[in-house]
C-alpha cells in the first residue's frame, strides 16, 4: 500500500510513485502505518469522534447480493481492522448486524496490550443503534467477552428489552425513534469518544444529516457491481449537500482508500 496523495503535513505524499511510500516498514516496502495515516486527532474533552468507513464499488454500491465482503481485498481488511483498533466502540444498525452476522470485535493480544497502553478498553463494544430490538438473543454478537449496548427508544417492545438485557446493555435515546444525538451522548457517557460507525446507509445518513459525522473513509473496489444496489445512504433526502476535504489517498491492487474530513 502506498500514500498517493496526503494533505496531512505528517503524511507527505508518494510524489515519485514509487515503492518508498511514506511511512513505509523498511527500505522498499510499499507497507504503510496505517496507525499514523488514520492517526485521530487530539480530542476535546468530552467530545466526540464519528468516523465512518464504508467498501465501494466504482459505481456507488457497498454490497453485491446483500453482502459487503466480495467488494473488499486483503488491503481492505487490514484498513477495516485498524480502523476498529483505534476506536473505542463500533457503531452500526441492527440491519447491518443481521446482514452481516456481526460478532464481538476480534483483537489480538498484541494489540490489546497498544490500546491499553494508549489509553484504551482492551476490546472496543459494539453499539447496536436498534429503535425495535428485533434481535436474537442468541446471535454471534452476544457471545463475547465485553457485552455490546443496544441503542434504542421507548417505543421499544417490552418484551423484547427484556430478552436483551440479559446479554447487552440497553439504552434508551429517544421516545419514538432513536435520536442520533442521544446515542452520542450516551456513549460518551461512557468515555466512547472515538466511534467509528459502518452503517448501514441509513444510519451514516441519520449520522450525517445531523451534523454528526467527522470523516469518511472509503475504499474504492475496482468493481463495477451493477444497478439496483445499496449506496452509502439511504432514507429522507436532504435539503443541501454537505461539503468535504480531502485527507489522504492510498492505494494498492487497484484499490484506492480514501479519507475525507468534514
Amino acid at each position: 500500500m502506498r500514500v498517493l496523495l496526503s494533505t496531512d503535513v505528517s503524511v507527505p505524499p508518494d510524489s515519485s510513485r514509487n515503492a518508498h511510500a511514506y511511512p513505509a516498514s523498511a527500505p522498499g516496502s510499499t507497507e504503510v502505518d496505517l496507525d499514523i495515516v488514520y492517526g485521530l486527532p487530539e480530542l476535546t474533552a468530552g467530545i466526540p469522534h464519528i468516523r465512518s468507513n464504508f467498501v465501494a464499488s466504482v459505481d456507488g454500491a457497498i454490497e453485491i447480493d446483500g453482502r459487503s465482503g466480495d467488494l473488499g481485498g486483503p488491503a481492505d481488511l487490514r484498513v477495516f481492522r485498524a480502523l476498529r483498533w483505534l476506536a473505542d466502540v463500533v457503531l452500526v444498525g441492527a440491519g447491518t448486524v443481521r446482514t452481516e452476522d456481526y460478532g464481538p470485535v476480534p483483537v489480538p493480544a498484541a494489540r490489546q496490550e497498544i490500546r491499553v497502553a494508549a489509553g484504551l478498553a482492551p476490546i472496543p463494544p459494539v453499539a447496536v443503534v436498534s429503535g425495535r430490538l428485533d434481535l436474537d438473543p442468541d446471535a454471534r454478537l452476544f457471545g463475547g467477552a465485553v457485552r455490546p449496548l443496544l441503542l434504542t427508544c421507548e417505543a421499544a417492545p417490552i418484551e423484547l428489552r427484556r430478552a436483551l438485557e440479559p446479554v447487552a446493555d440497553v439504552v434508551s435515546c429517544g421516545e419514538r425513534t432513536v435520536e442520533p444525538a442521544a446515542v452520542l451522548a450516551a456513549l460518551a457517557e461512557r468515555g466512547l469518544l472515538r466511534v467509528l460507525t459502518e452503517g448501514g446507509p441509513t444510519l451514516h445518513s441519520q449520522l450525517a444529516r445531523a451534523g454528526l459525522l467527522d470523516e469518511v473513509c472509503v475504499t474504492l473496489a475496482p468493481v463495477l457491481a451493477g444497478p439496483a444496489r445499496l449506496g452509502m445512504m439511504a432514507g429522507a433526502s436532504w435539503t443541501a449537500p454537505q461539503h468535504l476535504r480531502l485527507l489522504h489517498v492510498l492505494e494498492e491492487d487497484g484499490s484506492l482508500f480514501l479519507r475525507f474530513g468534514r
